[in-house]
């Protein structure tokens, strides 16, 4: 029986695990807090507000002396160079990858219980994919500086191996989580598997995959960029150089040359997903 004076129809019958949840994930969040030493306050103490002032002065105005801005365009270009030629090495290792591991391609799954030797198989390209995308960009580039030296082709590996993995797990998702029923018609009917993907699975998620392709490549620009500061090449070198050179007035005209870049990407991928959607 409704409580007198309360209108039923406005009462919230979950209220109770709401209320709770929030006190348990604020009950998680304190500790976190606690051991990350987070402690923003510190940031306008007046010393901390004097090295940053004195800090950011030195940025202005950027450097734009027409030797350096030649050899920053230099650069910027071979960071989209190293992202986009460790996007095709990336996914010329996610795709074999993806259609290996992609259950609803398995042809011995469909009487209802994959075969143990496919299962097998599968699960261990998927490990592959874990170890893969667990090991950082940055990591892979620390090893491959050392096997293949400076410059780009440290990046340009890193990249492949660490967006390989990260590719090849949402790829096999995507495809997973779609409609099967066309495709296990056709592999039902005798179709191959490439057959099947080609013309069944593949057309019904080519829009989601395109998207998370393209926002990959934004995030290899990105990482391309990172990757730098340890010898991969890019801008990311340059602008490691400059901080440890102090020179502030380098440093700003890099910071606005990568702000540029990631637009740019931004609006590339935007004009791609709208051609290809």
């Amino acid at each position: 029986m409704a409580d007198a004076g309360v209108v039923p129809s406005l009462r919230d019958p979950a209220w109770r695990g709401r209320v709770f949840w929030t006190l348990a994930g604020a009950a998680l969040l304190v500790p976190m807090l606690w051991a990350t030493e987070f402690r923003p306050w510190i940031l306008f103490e007046p010393e901390s507000l004097r090295s940053t002032l004195r800090f950011l002065s030195d940025f202005f105005p950027p450097h734009s002396d027409a030797a350096f801005l030649k050899m920053v365009a230099h650069e910027a270009w071979r960071t989209v160079a190293i992202a986009t030629c460790g996007m095709v090495l990336a996914l010329a290792l996610a795709i074999p990858m993806t259609l290996a591991s992609t259950a609803v391609l398995s042809v011995s799954a469909l009487p209802g219980r994959m075969h143990a030797l496919p299962f097998l198989v599968r699960q261990a390209i998927r490990w592959l994919l874990i170890v893969l995308r667990s090991v950082p960009e940055l990591v892979w580039a620390l090893v491959f500086v050392r096997v293949v030296g400076l410059g780009p082709t440290a990046g340009v590996l890193a990249i492949a191996l660490t967006y390989a993995g990260m590719l090849g797990k949402v790829y096999a998702e995507i495809l997973e989580s779609g409609d099967a029923h066309a495709t296990t018609a056709l592999l039902r009917n005798g179709s191959s598997r490439t057959g099947a993907f080609l013309y069944a699975l593949l057309p019904t998620n080519a829009a989601e995959l395109t998207s998370y392709t393209v926002y990959r490549w934004e995030c290899a620009i990105r990482s391309s960029a990172v990757l730098g500061f340890v010898g991969a090449g890019g801008l990311g070198q340059q602008l490691i150089t400059s901080l440890k050179m102090f020179n502030g007035a380098e440093v700003s005209t890099i910071l606005l040359v990568f702000v540029a870049l990631v637009w740019v990407a931004d609006w590339a991928s935007g004009r791609l997903r709208r051609v290809l959607g």
